[in-house]
């Protein structure tokens, strides 16, 4: 998720129990490698492994390079990525893009784990819309050029991220190979986690949207699955003391000037189902330092107290309804 997982968020998501977290997409571009954006993508100095790096692009010889500059650079993981359904991205024909033409799909998984000793993993979807979805012969053809592993989001390059996540297409690759398949796509609670595993057979579950905000979600899933019993809502002095943690990370990572511009929307994540925190994003979004963010936040976290010692969730429209 590019604007999302990057290293202070993947770190944290680490030490909340995600079992692996992959970085931002890097552009496989040799022009851009040295940009400060590109540079922050691909950071790893301290992040607890393994080190995933996810690589981005059309040429086979520009994504092979790209994987043999990020491994020298400390990625343990090399991930390509064919699942992003942003346009900016697929007119490039990067990501799900790339689905339509398996020639050249086939061309840049060999040339890619052709080019590094570490194992490379395959980020994709169903397809490029529902009259062409070819996830199966995506999913033998990387198999066959050797790919370690397979995360499949369940829905096809025109769905976006509309409509619901199609578990009976990722059970169908986990059926058709012999290497671990990662399911993804609407998984935003423990019970969701166990029923996806459970339907597809697949090997794991990844997590996106669901983290933001809430990057405790791994280790309630994780919780779930061994014990079948949820853990309790977070402590709120829990949520105070993670996000100072997350944020000081941040700032540090991206500098004051941006730091603060970029730490809003995470921000805005972890206050939206909270009471208050729809009034709270709109005054905090016009904060312009550092300092003044961490003391917003702590002055919010402090009147969170009044609900109880735990977070207390305002319901969704759905529960509410059903109360």
């Amino acid at each position: 998720m590019a604007g999302v997982t990057d290293r202070p968020f993947r770190q944290l998501c680490k030490q909340l129990g995600a079992g692996y977290a992959v970085s931002e997409m890097a552009a496989s571009n040799p022009r851009l490698w040295a940009t400060d954006k590109s540079t922050r993508r691909t950071d790893h100095d301290g992040e607890m492994e393994p080190k995933a790096v996810q690589i981005a692009g059309a040429d086979p010889q520009d994504l092979a390079d790209c994987a043999r500059f990020n491994v020298d650079r400390g990625a343990q993981i090399i991930d390509i990525n064919m699942g992003c359904p942003v346009k900016k991205v697929c007119n490039s024909w990067c990501g799900s893009a790339l689905l339509q033409h398996e020639d050249l799909v086939e061309k840049i998984l060999h040339a890619v784990v052709g080019a590094v000793d570490v194992p490379v993993t395959l980020k994709f979807r169903t397809g490029w819309n529902r009259e062409n979805k070819n996830a199966l012969r995506i999913a033998r053809i990387a198999e066959q050029a050797g790919i370690g592993m397979l995360t499949l989001h369940g829905r096809t390059r025109a769905d976006g991220y509309s409509g619901h996540a199609e578990y009976e297409t990722i059970a169908a690759v986990k059926a058709a190979v012999g290497i671990p398949v990662v399911a993804n796509g609407d998984i935003g609670t423990p019970e969701k986690a166990q029923w996806v595993l459970e339907q597809t057979g697949a090997d794991a579950v990844m997590i996106g949207r669901a983290a933001q905000g809430r990057p405790w979600i791994c280790r309630e899933i994780d919780h779930y699955l061994r014990t079948g019993s949820h853990l309790p809502a977070p402590l709120v002095q829990e949520v105070r003391a993670l996000m100072h943690e997350h944020l000081q990370a941040h700032y540090a990572f991206y500098g004051e000037f941006l730091g603060v511009r970029t730490a809003r929307k995470h921000i805005g994540w972890y206050v939206r189902d909270l009471a208050g925190g729809e009034q709270f994003r709109r005054a905090m979004n016009l904060l312009e330092s550092t300092a003044q963010q961490l003391l917003a936040v702590d002055k919010f976290f402090e009147s969170q107290h009044s609900f109880g010692e735990r977070l207390q969730y305002r319901p969704t429209v759905p529960e509410a309804l059903a109360a």
